[in-house]
This record gives structure tokens, sequence and C-alpha cells, in this order.
């Protein structure tokens, strides 16, 4: 199979250089503590209306212990979880939902290509495919190293506060 196009050149960003830390996604994303999954965000265009954000996972995450002992993996759904607190970041800075509270409506064409490890560092690239008034959707690659791990497409809704 060749090779994904990625959304955004990695040239464009620096995984040592965030442009926003965990404090200003706290900002704009509900998410703490075990569920808080976005590291930090390395790029953002509005016109693009794409990001690319991290996972830094550690030998000391929550899923390590019981997520196949012996041979820890993050969990897929995990995987998909952070490409939609990227998604929920992005709408959400860019006032895509009008204020609103983004909630999972969804998961399409997911694939999961390849495995995250304890340590290793998760890169998610999201771009929006739509945002009406009820539906935003935004497709993602992610990669570890230069290998593409996981792809898809989130979809989120907003809910009533």
């Amino acid at each position: 199979m060749p090779r994904r196009e990625l959304f955004v050149d990695p040239a464009f960003y620096d995984p040592n250089r965030p442009i926003a830390t965990i404090e200003e996604i706290r900002s704009l994303n509900t998410q703490r503590y075990e569920m808080e999954l976005l590291s930090g965000v390395l790029f953002e265009d509005f016109e693009t209306k794409s990001a690319v954000g991290f996972l830094q996972t550690a030998e000391d995450d929550f899923w390590v212990r019981g997520h196949m002992p012996g041979f820890p993996l993050l969990p897929g759904v995990l995987m998909c979880e952070v490409a939609a607190q990227l998604t929920g970041y992005l709408a959400n800075k860019y006032d895509l939902m009008s204020g609103s509270l983004l909630g999972l409506a969804g998961l399409d064409n997911i694939r999961f290509r390849g495995v995250v490890r304890p340590g290793d560092l998760l890169i998610v690239q999201t771009r929006m495919l739509y945002c009406k008034k009820m539906l935003v959707a935004g497709e993602f690659i992610e990669l570890v190293g230069n290998e593409v791990v996981c792809e898809g497409i989130v979809k989120g809704v907003p809910l009533p506060k």
C-alpha cells in the first residue's frame, strides 16, 4: 500500500516546541485526569482548518498495566480519542460550533496500521472536512516516527450544557 499523504508537512512543526501547552488545551477542552490525552499542539492553520498535536505516552500510563500485559499497546479507542480531542480543540479554538461543548458522534473509516507502545510519541494530524450547525467532522492521521499507525474520520455534535 502506498504511503498515506500527510495533511501537514512535518517540516512545519517541531515536536519539541509546542505552540499550545496543556494549559491552553484545558481552556478549550474539558477532558481531565486519565482522559486528558492531548499533550500539546504543534501546528494550527485557520485557513486550512488543520492542526497537529501529540500524545507523549509513558511507562506508567493508566492503560499500560492491564492492556495486553507483557506487550502493552495504546488501545485503539484511545488513539481515536486523541484525534477527537485535537478535532475538538480546533473546533473550540476557532468557534466552529458557536461555543458548544462537543461530544463524540461517530467514527468512520478507522484503520489501525501500527502500534503505539509506552514511551512512544504519537503525532496526530487533523483537518476539518465540514462544520454544519449540528455536526463537525475531521479526518485524521496518526504517526509514530514516520509510520502511520491510525487514520480515519471523527465526528462531533454539540452537547447540551
